[in-house]
C-alpha cells in the first residue's frame, strides 16, 4: 500500500511539474509590450451612438449564462438550454444567448436570434472575456498570473476571432485594475453590469482615457432556478429586427444601453415577470449644438450626468433634469437615470437604473478602439531571459526527483 501512494505521489509530482513547464513555456514567449500615456477624447464635435435612434426597436438581450458542459465539470451544470429559452422568454428577453467556459454552444443556431457567444479564461483568477459573434475558440490563457502585457496579448489574440470583443466581470477578483483599464486597448465593450459585480468605476477609467468602449449588463447565471440570479441586469439593443447579424454591428456601434433592473425582497419568478413589462425605455438621445438631451419613459427619480474621471457633472432628482450642457473641460458625459419604482408595498423608491453609453468629443472620425500599445523587443527578450532561468530550475527540481525515485 505504501509503495501504490509513493508512486501515485510521484506520478502526481511529475504530472505538476510538466504543467509548470509548459507554463513556463508560455510566459516565455510572451511578449512585453510598451503602452503609451493616456489621451482623453478631444475634438470639436460630439459622437453621439444613439444619434437618429426612435424609440421602438429595442430588443432586450443577456449575453452571458451557463449550460451543461463539459460533462457537468463547470458552474451551470444542471442548466438545460430549454429552460433557459423558456424562463428568459417569460422575462420578455428577446436574445437570450449560452455563453459557456471555452466552447460556443450550438443551440438554436437556426432561431434568428442566434449568436455565437462564449466566455475565454481558465486561469486561477477570474480574468475572462466575453466574445460576441465568435468564430472560433481561442484556447491560450496565462492561468497563474496576467501581467498587463499578457492580459494586452489574450485580447489581441481574441481580436480577429470574434465581431465582439468584451472584458467580463472586469472588477471580479480585482481581475482588472483602474490602471489596466487606461492602457488597455483593441476590446469594444465591457461588462460594466452583471449580478454580482459592478465594474463602473473600470469603465469610467477607460473612457477617462480615450478608450470608446460601450457597456454590456448581462446576469452572468449559472442556476436558472435561483431568483436572484436572473433579470437581474440586461442589455437592451436597439435593432429593427431580431437577428444576430443585426444586433451585433448595433452592440459594436454603441446603439445600446445596461440596465440595472430592479428586484423586491425574495421575489417568485410570477412577480418577477410581472415586472418586466415595467422596466423603463429609452426614447432618445439628441445633441443640439454642446447640449445633450435624453429622453425616457417612466418615472424618473434622480438622473447624473458623469464625466472625466468619473465625477458628477451635474445630478437632479425629477424629469426636469434631463439635459446637460458640456463644458469646455468635458471630453465625455455618460448618463444614470435612476427610476422611482411602485411595487406591492406601501412605500415608493428607487428602482430601474439604466446607464446610457457616452456622448464624447471627437475629430470627425468614427472612434475605434485600436490597439495603441506596441511590443518593446528589449524588454520582452530580458523578460524570455529571466522565464528561461526559471524553466531551467524547474527542469532540474525534474532531474532531481527522478534521482531520489532511482535511489528508493
Amino acid at each position: 500500500m505504501k509503495k501504490i501512494a509513493g508512486r501515485i505521489f510521484r506520478w502526481l509530482a511529475y504530472g505538476f511539474i510538466l504543467f509548470l513547464v509548459f507554463e513556463a513555456v508560455l510566459y516565455f514567449l510572451a511578449p512585453v509590450y510598451e503602452f503609451p500615456e493616456p489621451q482623453p477624447f478631444s475634438g470639436d464635435k460630439f459622437f453621439n451612438p444613439y444619434e437618429g435612434l426612435d424609440s421602438s426597436g429595442w430588443k432586450k438581450c443577456n449575453f452571458h449564462f451557463h449550460v451543461r458542459e463539459w460533462w457537468g465539470l463547470t458552474a451551470g451544470r444542471n442548466n438545460t438550454p430549454q429552460e433557459l429559452y423558456r424562463v428568459y422568454k417569460r422575462m420578455k428577453y428577446d436574445a437570450p444567448q449560452i455563453s459557456n467556459y471555452q466552447s460556443i454552444s450550438t443551440e438554436f443556431r437556426d432561431s434568428a436570434f442566434y449568436i455565437p457567444v462564449y466566455e475565454h479564461g481558465f486561469g486561477i483568477r477570474k480574468k475572462h472575456q466575453m466574445l460576441i459573434g465568435a468564430k472560433k475558440v481561442v484556447w491560450l490563457d496565462y492561468s497563474l498570473v496576467q501581467s498587463r502585457s499578457q492580459k494586452q496579448h489574450i485580447l489581441n489574440l481574441l481580436r480577429p476571432t470574434s465581431e465582439i470583443v468584451a472584458i467580463a466581470h472586469p472588477d471580479w477578483e480585482a481581475g482588472y485594475s483602474l490602471n489596466d483599464m487606461k492602457y488597455l486597448s483593441n476590446y469594444d465593450m465591457l461588462e460594466v453590469l452583471d449580478n454580482n459585480w459592478r465594474s463602473v468605476p473600470q469603465w469610467d477609467a477607460a473612457l477617462s482615457s480615450g478608450h470608446a468602449v460601450w457597456i454590456l449588463a448581462d446576469d452572468d447565471a449559472h442556476n436558472i432556478e435561483d431568483t436572484y440570479q436572473i433579470q437581474r441586469c440586461a442589455t437592451y439593443i436597439h435593432s429593427p429586427v431580431v437577428r444576430g447579424d443585426s444586433m451585433v454591428a448595433s452592440l459594436k456601434a454603441g446603439r445600446a444601453y445596461g440596465v440595472e433592473i430592479y428586484m423586491g425582497n425574495n421575489w417568485t419568478f410570477e412577480q418577477k415577470a410581472g415586472w418586466a413589462g415595467n422596466i423603463p425605455r429609452l426614447r432618445s438621445v439628441v445633441m443640439k449644438r454642446d447640449t445633450l438631451t435624453v429622453s425616457v419613459s417612466g418615472e424618473v427619480f434622480k438622473v447624473m450626468f458623469i464625466g472625466q474621471d468619473g465625477k458628477i457633472r451635474k445630478s437632479v432628482y425629477g424629469r426636469s433634469g434631463l439635459w446637460y450642457k458640456f463644458a469646455p473641460e468635458d471630453t465625455y458625459i455618460r448618463t444614470e437615470i435612476t427610476f422611482i419604482a411602485h411595487h406591492t408595498h406601501p412605500t415608493i423608491g428607487p428602482g430601474d437604473i439604466i446607464y446610457l453609453n457616452p456622448v464624447f468629443r471627437y475629430n470627425g472620425e468614427f472612434p475605434v478602439n485600436d490597439l495603441k500599445a506596441e511590443i518593446n523587443w528589449p524588454r520582452t527578450w530580458i523578460y524570455r531571459f529571466m522565464t528561461f532561468g526559471s524553466l531551467i530550475a524547474i527542469l532540474w527540481v525534474f532531474r532531481r526527483l527522478r534521482k531520489i525515485r532511482k535511489q528508493s
